[in-house]
């Protein structure tokens, strides 16, 4: 019972902490082209999903890094400026009638993009899903695929959407770099603390 207990709050704690996570896979995944989508959700999600794992097992450690949180806050933030210049020369590019050239090059973007967004933004998470795990990895391994599954799916629902409505991919992206500030603020208050 308190390992099923445990399951129903790891997936909990995912999705509902996965809303960021889910936003940048959509704007990545709305970037390429419409038969390349599905590509990138999946190797951003398979990606994501053996991050969250190893960073799960390695969890309590990651806490006593000082400066980790500054470093994921300048990871997103180098994330929402890619994200930026990739939904402003979108822009241009639909402007003047012009694709992009290269799709695997875009799709491998796309998913560098998800995966370094994954890194920054998933510490919080990881800790708070390792510490319902109480100690049982296979619960923990398969709340979290459970869970990162659920953030394709709405990755995918996101990605139709901002395909549609631009502009839903310009508050996405306001939405990352909120996250990203604190992160920065959070970080940088977390080293001069252990400075001084």
């Amino acid at each position: 019972m308190t390992q099923v207990l445990a399951l129903l709050q790891i997936i909990a704690i995912d999705v509902l902490m996965a809303a960021d996570n889910a936003i940048v896979v959509g704007i990545a995944a709305a970037s390429v082209p419409a038969h390349k989508r599905k590509k990138v959700i999946i190797l951003g999600t398979l990606a994501a999903v053996v991050l969250r794992i190893a960073f799960s097992l390695v969890a309590v450690r990651l806490l006593a890094i000082i400066g980790l949180t500054l470093a994921g806050g300048l990871l997103l933030a180098y994330v929402a400026y890619d994200m930026y210049r990739e939904l402003h020369h979108g822009s241009e590019k639909e402007e003047l009638g012009l694709k992009e050239a290269n799709d695997e090059l875009s799709v491998f973007r796309a998913v560098r993009l998800v995966v370094i967004a994954d890194v920054s933004m998933s510490l919080d998470n990881v800790l708070a899903v390792a510490g319902a795990a109480n100690g049982h990895i296979g619960i923990l391994i398969i709340g979290l695929i459970i869970s990162v599954s659920l953030m394709a799916v709405a990755a995918n629902f996101l990605a139709s959407i901002i395909r549609k409505h631009n502009w839903v991919a310009w508050v996405g992206l306001l939405m990352v770099a909120y996250v990203a500030l604190t992160m920065l603020y959070r970080g940088a208050t977390e080293v001069a603390a252990a400075v001084l």
